[in-house]
């Protein structure tokens, strides 16, 4: 069967709930994630999930300090955001970020002459709304399945119904030819160097998402 790569991705933790039972299933299955991470919440509880995130091979990249419409903030303050969170997630992975998840995937030229870092957004399930089930999160995501696509998924504290979610959708992925990588693995094994210059958000390496 044709070997063909996905990303999938965690916005919004880390917490000491969710985080983990989304490691725990990743772990299961011999699989990768990347995580988005909103700087607010990282505190010495949460980041024992981020060490145990980088310790199973997954990526931990920035959402952001507050999760707020950076199209709405001055350039200090767009700046400010990225920074700090940036420095949090360098404090524990002693890595820096190399991409950028906009909260709400709202964007605006100043955050793109601002953020030097590649725009990430990804193929979602709606899996922030309580009433999208377990099962419908499993069939959005299969049905939007391609070669190097960006899976958007939340692991915000409570969200049960996107673990439950991932005990499908890696399966079918897997029977499917899928193998399972980071964002950065996801751009480099497809030959794609992400521009983080121009207007543009990622949701899969094969084309771009351009915001006029």
């Amino acid at each position: 069967m044709q070997d063909r790569i996905i990303a999938l991705t965690f916005d919004d933790g880390p917490n000491t709930v969710t985080t983990p039972r989304v490691l725990d299933v990743l772990q299961k299955y011999g699989a990768v994630g990347t995580f988005f991470l909103v700087g607010s919440n990282i505190n010495e509880l949460s980041a024992q999930a981020v060490k145990r995130a980088c310790s199973l091979g997954c990526e931990i990249e920035n959402h952001s300090l507050t999760h707020s419409d950076m199209t709405k903030m001055t350039v200090q303050e767009i700046a400010g955001e990225i920074a700090e969170t940036s420095r949090r997630v360098a404090e524990i992975t002693g890595r820096q970020p190399r991409f950028f998840r906009p909260p709400y995937i709202a964007v605006n030229q100043t955050m793109v002459d601002t953020v030097k870092l590649p725009f990430i957004a990804g193929f979602g399930a709606e899996d922030w709304l309580d009433e999208v089930t377990a099962r419908q999160r499993a069939e959005k995501v299969l049905a939007q399945a391609r070669d190097g696509a960006v899976i958007l998924l939340h692991d915000m504290e409570g969200n049960e119904q996107t673990v439950q979610a991932l005990d499908m959708i890696i399966p079918a992925l897997k029977e499917q030819g899928y193998r399972f990588v980071t964002v950065s693995q996801l751009f480099e094994q497809s030959g794609v160097t992400p521009d983080a210059e121009s207007f543009i958000v990622y949701s899969y390496t094969q084309q771009t998402t351009a915001y006029a």
